[in-house]
């Protein structure tokens, strides 16, 4: 059985806010740590059916970036979603509508977005 290893390490200030977020992966293109502004890790407890999530962000993660951060998280979540359906074709809608919202929160957050 193959395995990666995943490490996030968070460098906190006195206040305990991240200054710098760095991960690895065994199974990346490079052995290098990589820095991050922001993240979002969510796992499924299967047991209690419920979510478990850590979001950091560093104290200097611009603003903008925040915002085109959701917005592509939003639009990746979409994509994973309709992996996950199995071509379920209620999930192909829900996921449009949840494309149309992603385009909305854009443009009300003036998040420049590629067409």
């Amino acid at each position: 059985m193959k395995k990666a290893v995943i490490t996030l390490t968070v460098e906190l200030d006195e206040q305990n806010i991240p200054e710098n977020i760095t991960w690895t992966s065994t199974d990346g293109a490079s052995e290098d740590s990589m820095n991050s502004k922001a993240m979002f890790l969510a796992l499924w407890d299967h047991h209690y059916k419920n979510s478990l999530r850590i979001d950091l962000w560093t104290k200097d993660m611009p603003y903008d970036e925040m915002k085109r951060f959701f917005y592509e998280t939003l639009h990746t979540l979409g994509d994973t979603f309709l992996r996950s359906s199995g071509d379920d074709p209620m999930a192909k809608n829900v996921i449009e509508d949840l494309r149309d919202y992603c385009e909305h929160f854009a443009e009300k957050l003036e998040v420049p977005t590629q067409k």
